[in-house]
């Protein structure tokens, strides 16, 4: 993980509309249309399914509003800022650097293979760090020049 790497900032709101609406009074930030599906996940508790579902900006610096799963990791809290996300050439190595050098694993997502694409991490400071994988990159690009879900 390098600092150039880091591409946005995550925030999970109970009300996604209401959030975007607020920064977009407040700092004029334009949206992109929500995204989501239910994802395959891998917890510490074990594999589950959950609907996880987002929007992002267009304007940068980029912010992901993230609708709120109770029970998981992905809880509104009143200290705003859940998660750091970067991108990541290879997630599962950089997922196990991250857990060697004291960041807990708390979410894993895969694809059928088993494919790590997405990784959450807990640091032993409270840091979050999300890491995708770099393959996302052309289709979030998209996304975001044109705020249109990528089909």
């Amino acid at each position: 993980m390098e600092a150039a790497d880091q591409f946005h900032v995550g925030l999970v709101v109970d009300d996604v509309a209401a959030a975007a609406a607020e920064l977009t009074a407040v700092s004029g930030y334009e949206w992109c249309e929500e995204i989501g599906a239910p994802a395959h996940v891998v917890l510490p508790a074990g594999e589950t399914v959950l609907d996880l579902r987002s929007t992002y900006s267009m304007s940068v610096p980029r912010i992901e509003l993230v609708r709120s799963v109770p029970g998981t990791l992905w809880q509104a809290a009143d200290s705003g800022v859940h998660h750091l996300g970067y991108w990541s050439d290879d997630v599962g190595a950089d997922s196990e650097e991250l857990a060697r050098r004291g960041h807990v694993r708390e979410a894993l997502g895969v694809r059928p293979d088993g494919t790590a694409h997405w990784a959450f991490h807990r640091g032993p400071t409270g840091l979050r760090v999300e890491l995708v994988t770099r393959a996302l990159r052309p289709v979030l690009e998209r996304y975001w020049a044109t705020g249109r879900k990528p089909s």
